[in-house]
C-alpha cells in the first residue's frame, strides 16, 4: 500500500463489497469479505490515485546559489572562565564590540540548572580573529578570559 489513506480505503471498500454481497444473499459473509478486500486491493494497485503534492508557489525550492552569496561565513569560538553570572547579553555585548555575533551559547548544568562558566559563540569569520586577539587573556568580571576557535567534535573511529 502506498499509504495509511489508501489502506484504509481499501477496507472500507472491502467491508461495503461484503456488505453488498452479503444482502444478496449468494455467498458467506467471510467469503464476501476476501472478495472484496481483493477486488478493491486490486482495484487500488491498478487505478491512478491522485498524488496531494503541495504546489511550488506555496514552497519554493531554495536558490543555493543566492544563499551561500547572502550568508556569510563563520566561525565558532569557545570562550572560557567566564563568570557564572554572565548571561547570553552580556556575552553577546562583549562579543558584538568586535564583529558581528550571530548565535551564543552558555553551557549549564543538567542537574542544576546552572551556568558552567564556558560557552560558544558563533560570529562572523572575518571578525572572529580580531575578537579572539582582543578578548583572550581579558578580564572580564573579575575572571581573564580562554578564547579560541572551537574545536569541531571529534568523531570516534572504529578500529
Amino acid at each position: 500500500m502506498k499509504s495509511p489513506v489508501n489502506f484504509a480505503l481499501i477496507i472500507c471498500i472491502a467491508v461495503l463489497g461484503a456488505i453488498i454481497i452479503n444482502l444478496m444473499g449468494v455467498i458467506s459473509p467471510a467469503i464476501a469479505f476476501a472478495a472484496g478486500a481483493i477486488i478493491s486491493g486490486l482495484a487500488c494497485l491498478y487505478l491512478p490515485l491522485p498524488d496531494f503534492k503541495p504546489s511550488t508557489q506555496d514552497y519554493p525550492e531554495p536558490n543555493t546559489a543566492n544563499n551561500e552569496e547572502e550568508s556569510p561565513q563563520s566561525k565558532t569560538l569557545y570562550v572560557g572562565n567566564l563568570p557564572y553570572r554572565a548571561n547570553e547579553n552580556d556575552v553577546r555585548t562583549l562579543f558584538s564590540e568586535h564583529g558581528e555575533v550571530f548565535a551564543v551559547r552558555l553551557m549549564k548544568d543538567k542537574r542544576t540548572g546552572k551556568r558552567r562558566g564556558f560557552g560558544f559563540v558563533v560570529m562572523a569569520a572575518a571578525q572572529a580573529d580580531d575578537a579572539i586577539n582582543s578578548l583572550n587573556n581579558n578580564v572580564y568580571g573579575e575572571r581573564t578570559l580562554k578564547v579560541r576557535e572551537a574545536n569541531d567534535p571529534k568523531k570516534q573511529e572504529n578500529s
